[in-house]
């Protein structure tokens, strides 16, 4: 289902609205309009150009509605997943207009009474990305996908996982392997236009759900498939969900997506691991279960100037003796090319391996 989305994100488009700027990038529906009345009078391109939208953005609903939208997508996932209260008259505006709405929060906005009964009346729907469908407990079939499976990792939550994915699919693609995006959370699924957020799904079915999400992508005829990561595996929040990745999608692979920005996870104290005991600590898990080793480093050096990308890459290619590069700076071709040698299809532990 295409869509014309005008997307708000109130006052915070340019420094939180990752839902956002993953759908104006990589999603195949058009934008609209952007509502942040902190941006008014500007376009997406003159905020964030590497987003490479000409969408105006608007102070308000009313002025996005000149430009025709279809649906309202709300741009952004705040910690704790909650609509912003000043937010509501936005929404609800937007149903009395007979926009669709997408939300990727984890409240469901379709179980807001409010929002519910107003948008029967107005004959339209609301979409929330995030309710997961009935799914069963981890069964080991995706031992059985011939298909390589490479699963992204990273050092703390927001530091690219999704979009080294996607570009890995996009190098991949071009390189001629028919190759699957698996997004595992809302804006990955807002871009697919499939799959489940696995955040919110009970946690012994969360490995099983992993599993569907590659059995479907093979199932596809992929012969390539990337698995957007979630988290991080010391992450004191959300490292269940990274596991849960891990082992239900059993890769083949992994690629650890670093932020050398980030001393610590974000909004807590506890320590980012660094590039060796980042690869150390994920191999020595999965070589319990299926091995699966680190193929290569992405990073996000986003606020570095060039030189300081240049020197933080060579210095990971150093630490690490990897493949080592920043996919939106420079590129995923040549990565993705440094990368496709290294993997390999592994096999689970059986019971010979027991020591």
């Amino acid at each position: 289902m295409s869509r014309r989305y005008a997307i708000l994100a109130l006052d915070r488009f340019a420094t939180d609205a990752k839902t956002a700027h993953g759908v104006i990038r990589y999603a195949g529906d058009e934008i609209a309009a952007v509502i942040d009345p902190a941006s008014a009078g500007r376009r997406v391109r003159d905020i964030l150009p590497y987003l490479e939208c000409d969408a105006p953005i608007v102070a308000s609903l009313a002025e996005a509605l000149k430009f025709s939208p279809t649906a309202l997508l709300i741009g952004t996932a705040p910690k704790g997943g909650g609509l912003p209260t000043q937010w509501r008259a936005a929404v609800r505006e937007a149903i009395d207009a007979r926009l669709e709405i997408v939300s990727g929060l984890h409240e469901l906005l379709d179980e807001d009474r409010e929002f519910r009964v107003a948008a029967r009346a107005a004959g339209t729907r609301i979409w929330d990305v995030r309710e997961p469908p009935e799914v069963p407990l981890f069964s080991g079939d995706v031992y059985g996908v011939a298909a390589p499976i490479v699963l992204t990792i990273g050092n703390d939550c927001a530091v690219g996982k999704m979009t080294v994915s996607l570009e890995i699919v996009r190098a991949a693609n071009a390189s001629g392997k028919r190759t699957r995006f698996v997004p595992t959370g809302q804006t990955g699924v807002l871009i697919a236009g499939w799959g489940i957020c696995v955040d919110r799904v009970i946690s012994d079915f969360a490995a099983g759900a992993c599993e569907q999400l590659v059995l479907y992508a093979a199932h596809e005829g992929a012969d390539f498939i990337v698995v957007e990561g979630q988290g991080a595996i010391n992450h004191p929040a959300y490292a269940a969900v990274t596991l849960a990745l891990m082992t239900g999608c059993a890769p083949d692979a992994l690629v650890l997506v670093f932020d050398p920005r980030r001393p610590q996870i974000e909004t807590y104290a506890t320590p980012t691991l660094g590039y060796s005991r980042a690869i150390a600590l994920h191999e020595d898990l999965l070589a319990t279960i299926k091995p699966a080793p680190v193929v290569g480093v992405a990073l996000n050096t986003r606020g570095l100037t060039d030189d300081e990308a240049a020197a933080e890459i060579a210095h990971a290619r150093e630490v690490t003796g990897l493949p080592c590069d920043d996919l939106i700076r420079y590129g995923g071709e040549s990565f993705y090319a440094a990368i496709a040698p290294r993997i390999a299809k592994a096999s689970p532990l059986g019971p010979a391996a027991r020591t």
